[in-house]
């Protein structure tokens, strides 16, 4: 697809990730990225972001902010990793999920070189499309007790997307039983993208899951204003109750139990694809990358029952014309946003309010990036109660996902520079630049 902006007329192909950036469903996923010269991330450089009214410009990184992104385990790769997990276990290992289906497990150590295989779920799950295949991994508050483990998956014949809890035994917690498989929740997808696919356990122990608008350019089926759907949503349901009832339940202050005005599963709702979201290890708030249609990418910060706009909405904007008024009440803005340029990149990846102890100036700062142009950016919420953000370091990775290590430091989640479609990935740790 090709898209010009502005007077500069810059001719921007635009990389759509494999999780939410198929801004079309029927054009050719291209992953060809036209990046501009790297400059010093100590340089200024003018950000075409937009922000909340009370969110400050974005200010130039200072030589005291800089950066570095260093492989993790560089005597390991691995093919189209999605999700990478450090679950509080003894056995000190990370877990990784790849898209093809497999999750594969290693020492947490620099000098890692072997991986197990832990769960081969390949011949259940379809990746045949570019946002299918296994999405998310979640290890159960309780695994060291009951040995669970979620996973999220789509699946073919018909196309859905399945929410699965298998279970390792507690003698041998290297190997998970393909045939212990659970499924909690399946939804039909009505296309191949916008699958969403992020699950994680809430600070409640609540199990909480991210689903796109079904897919399709612009929300063709209607479902992110639609909350009789599953779809173009955040979910929360209680997993513990499976073995005792057999399904899970709704928590009771779930927004929409007791009313006739959704489904009683929605946390919130129009969303496009959130892909991904993560709480604050320090406050529990709920933050989420929404990708954007043609136009601008969105960071928000998730409360219980909001309407986050799609598809009347795209970030700040109306759509699909933001030239045009459209009626805003009772839709809750982003924190954040930037247009999908050549340089901003083409598909936000959400990240994690740093909560480490490596790098103290970014404490308490969202840090988040972009799966075509590698950009990872912060937010930081002032003393003065103003959002201000800023460029962190400009990677040149293909981001799909971030994580945190046992003791808060970012991991990124990326595919080799010159691996297109992710055949080679690896984990990279983010660690203090040398200052000039």
């Amino acid at each position: 697809m090709v898209k010009f902006i502005s007077s500069t007329i810059l001719l921007v192909v635009l990389a759509f990730s494999a999780w939410g950036c198929a801004k079309q469903e029927d054009q050719t996923v291209d992953l060809t990225v036209e990046r501009s010269p790297k400059i010093s991330i100590a340089d200024t450089r003018p950000v075409e972001i937009a922000i909340s009214p009370t969110l400050t410009s974005p200010s130039s990184p200072t030589p005291t902010t800089k950066v570095e992104i260093k492989r993790a385990y560089p005597y390991l790769e691995f093919q189209r990793t999605v999700s990478a997990e450090y679950p509080d276990f003894p056995d000190n290992r990370v877990y990784v999920a790849l898209k093809e289906g497999k999750i594969m497990a290693f020492a947490d150590d620099y000098e890692a070189n072997e991986t197990i295989l832990v769960l081969d779920i390949s011949d259940r799950v379809s990746d045949v499309g570019m946002e299918e295949g296994l999405l998310g991994l979640a290890f159960d508050p309780l695994h060291k007790e009951n040995g669970y483990f979620y996973v999220f998956y789509t699946a073919s014949g018909p196309r859905r997307s399945v929410l699965s809890r298998f279970t390792v035994p507690l003698d041998d917690p290297s190997k998970a039983l393909s045939d212990s498989e659970k499924v909690i929740l399946e939804i039909d997808q009505p296309a191949e993208n916008h699958n969403g696919g992020q699950i994680a356990f809430g600070p409640d122990d609540y199990l909480y899951v991210g689903v796109g608008d079904g897919g399709g350019a612009g929300d063709r089926y209607g479902n992110g204003q639609d909350t009789s759907t599953l779809l173009g949503t955040i979910l929360r349901i209680d997993v513990s109750t499976v073995n005792t009832t057999g399904a899970y339940a709704i928590p009771g202050d779930n927004p929409f139990v007791g009313t006739n005005k959704g489904r009683p599963e929605i946390w919130a709702y129009g969303m496009r694809n959130p892909w991904r979201f993560t709480f604050d290890s320090d406050t529990g708030d709920l933050w989420a990358g929404d990708v954007g249609q043609n136009r601008y990418e969105e960071i928000d910060l998730v409360l219980p029952g909001l309407n986050y706009g799609w598809n009347v909405m795209e970030g700040f904007h109306c759509y699909p014309d933001e030239n045009q008024p459209c009626s805003q009440e009772g839709l809750e803005p982003p924190i954040a946003e930037y247009r999908i340029l050549t340089t901003l990149g083409c598909s936000v990846i959400g990240g994690y309010v740093y909560r480490g102890n490596m790098i103290p100036h970014l404490y308490g700062k969202y840090i988040y990036g972009d799966f075509c142009s590698g950009r990872i950016w912060t937010l930081n919420n002032k003393a003065t109660g103003e959002w201000s953000q800023d460029e962190l370091v400009d990677t040149a990775l293909r981001i799909v996902s971030f994580t945190e290590d046992r003791s808060g430091e970012i991991i990124v989640i990326a595919w080799i520079p010159g691996a297109t479609k992710g055949e080679d990935s690896g984990l990279y740790r983010v660690i203090p630049g040398e200052n000039p």
